[in-house]
């Protein structure tokens, strides 16, 4: 790098930054944008629950059920239909069973009838929530530490991309068609300026996430190592509940629940999310409210509480939240920003748009490397180098995509009974993916892009008309039932599809003036101008 002025060097970082991690990165970028929608993968991949409609009585039905299913429990943790779920989902703990997230006995009820209702193994959208910042199949601090230093990477490419483009503004409303490598350029700095701001936000937002794992030194150093009392004073770890000896309970008729949550709804506009039980059937028994969504990120989207008791109804007094210092306050903004779990539909869609335009500015850097060596190649002849990054290419680009779709199709295909389901489901991700890159290295370039791009608008299309073939689901039915989470995954499948529909189209070879068809540029997908 001697001789190179700081704006070359940066082009440098830049690219080099880009193309190492770039497919790591952009697989970040893909789950990460699907993971703002996590509940309603989750809910699309449990086809029994789309008859579900949330009702006005689900607090007290759910409440019923529970004194009927589990009337000896120490615990019931309720929680409501809601708009990304109109499903009632339990959880409840036995006497002396330690209660933990994901501990305890869990039933999906219908939002209505409050009836269970049957679940497919599966993982759903935490699937690709968890391979977002965990990856697969490998320890979860190692991975942690790859994605973190992924990460880092996209925020030196970042800021190294603004510092080389010094007309980076300019460059934003200047487009170049049908001029190969230039168009390719043009549409990679569209994609980054557009998008900026979110792509500063959400990288720098990850690293916040990771900073404790991945810069523990401040905190081992105050406080001897011991990372637990650290988040303990930051109030981040929930305080144990507290069981009261057994000689001091007496069985006692718990308070009907609509009035509690008539008086917590007068308080939050936006509803109840969840509903705690503590002790239920005895004098001891108190009722949680929990408020649906939150009003401020200062506290990193805590949502309001109400506790009553659980025998008379009375209001009970709740000890006041302390308020987060400067730093924990400009931490809990960040992470909520990332983890996005407080926004209503219309945000998460501003959201996942920013991250499909980072994964398409992240695939337009990868193809842009390839383009601009292009002719370097074809006067030095085959380079394995330049054809492993073309191949890596299209299975990263091209079959990332193309493993979800799988994974959906699993989920619709492997019978239910079938032992170890949602690891086969995974299983079928990952085959995909891996054939995907058999696929581009035996195929030519352009004829692979276009056969993978073509099987995904294939496999996406085919998704809600299998489901509609069935019969008692698809679209139609969900329309009907007004489970618009479940059609709006349909519909968000068919505009994918179009979208990989339109890639195969802009892949055709060019039609010469004269009507004649010209040949198809041996180079691929750089042959091809947006």
């Amino acid at each position: 790098m001697n001789g190179l002025g700081f704006r070359q060097a940066n082009s440098w970082l830049h690219t080099w930054s880009g193309l190492l991690l770039g497919w790591l990165l952009y697989a970040v970028f893909v789950t990460g944008a699907l993971s703002f929608f996590r509940d309603e993968i989750s809910f699309w991949m449990q086809p029994a629950q789309h008859a579900s409609v949330a009702h006005a009585e689900a607090p007290q039905r759910a409440i019923d059920t529970m004194q009927a299913m589990a009337p000896d429990a120490s615990l019931w943790s309720i929680t409501l239909p809601g708009p990304r779920n109109p499903t009632t989902q339990v959880r409840w703990f036995e006497q002396g069973e330690r209660r933990s997230k994901f501990g305890g006995q869990s039933v999906v009820l219908d939002g209505t009838t409050a009836q269970p209702l049957q679940e497919r193994a599966s993982r759903g959208g935490d699937f690709l929530y968890r391979f977002h910042f965990e990856l697969y199949g490998m320890p979860r601090i190692l991975a942690r530490w790859i994605v973190g230093i992924a990460t880092m990477m996209m925020l030196v490419a970042i800021i190294s991309g603004v510092i080389t483009h010094k007309k980076i503004f300019v460059d934003f409303f200047t487009f170049r068609p049908r001029k190969g490598q230039r168009s390719w350029m043009d549409v990679h700095n569209a994609l980054a300026v557009l998008a900026l701001p979110f792509h500063l936000m959400i990288t720098y937002s990850g690293l916040l996430l990771l900073m404790f794992m991945l810069m523990p030194w401040g905190v081992d150093s105050a406080y001897g190592g011991d990372r637990q009392a650290f988040f303990s004073e930051r109030g981040n770890r929930a305080a144990a509940s507290t069981q009261a000896p057994a000689a001091d309970k007496v069985p006692a008729a718990l308070t009907a629940i609509a009035p509690l949550v008539r008086q917590a709804q007068a308080r939050w506009p936006s509803g109840v999310e969840q509903i705690t039980v503590t002790d239920p059937g005895t004098n001891l028994a108190t009722v949680e409210l929990r408020e649906r969504g939150a009003s401020s990120l200062l506290d990193r989207g805590r949502s309001g509480r109400m506790l009553f008791d659980g025998a008379s109804g009375a209001l009970l007094e709740s000890p006041e939240q302390a308020k987060p210092d400067a730093f924990s306050a400009i931490y809990n903004v960040f992470s909520s920003l990332h983890l996005l779990r407080f926004a209503d539909t219309w945000l998460r869609w501003l959201f996942f748009i920013g991250g499909v335009l980072g994964s398409a500015m992240v695939a337009s850097g990868m193809v842009l490397w390839v383009v601009k060596r292009l002719p370097q190649r074809r006067k030095q002849g085959s380079h394995l180098g330049h054809r492993l990054v073309e191949s890596l290419n299209v299975a990263g680009i091209a079959g990332l995509p193309l493993a979800i779709a799988a994974y959906f199709w699993a989920n619709r295909l492997l019978p239910v009974p079938l032992q170890a389901r949602a690891d086969w489901e995974i299983n079928a991700f990952f085959i995909a993916w891996l054939a995907c890159l058999v696929h581009a290295c035996f195929r030519p370039h352009r004829k692979a892009w276009k056969e993978q791009l073509g099987a995904l608008a294939l496999l996406l299309a085919l998704l809600p008309l299998h489901d509609l073939l069935r019969g008692g689901g698809g679209l139609l039915a969900a329309v009907s039932h007004g489970s618009w989470v479940a059609a709006g995954m349909d519909l968000a499948l068919l505009a994918f599809a179009a979208l990989s529909a339109a890639g195969v189209y802009f892949l055709r070879p060019v039609q010469a003036k004269s009507g004649k068809r010209a040949s198809a540029p041996a180079e691929g997908i750089e042959g091809v101008s947006p």
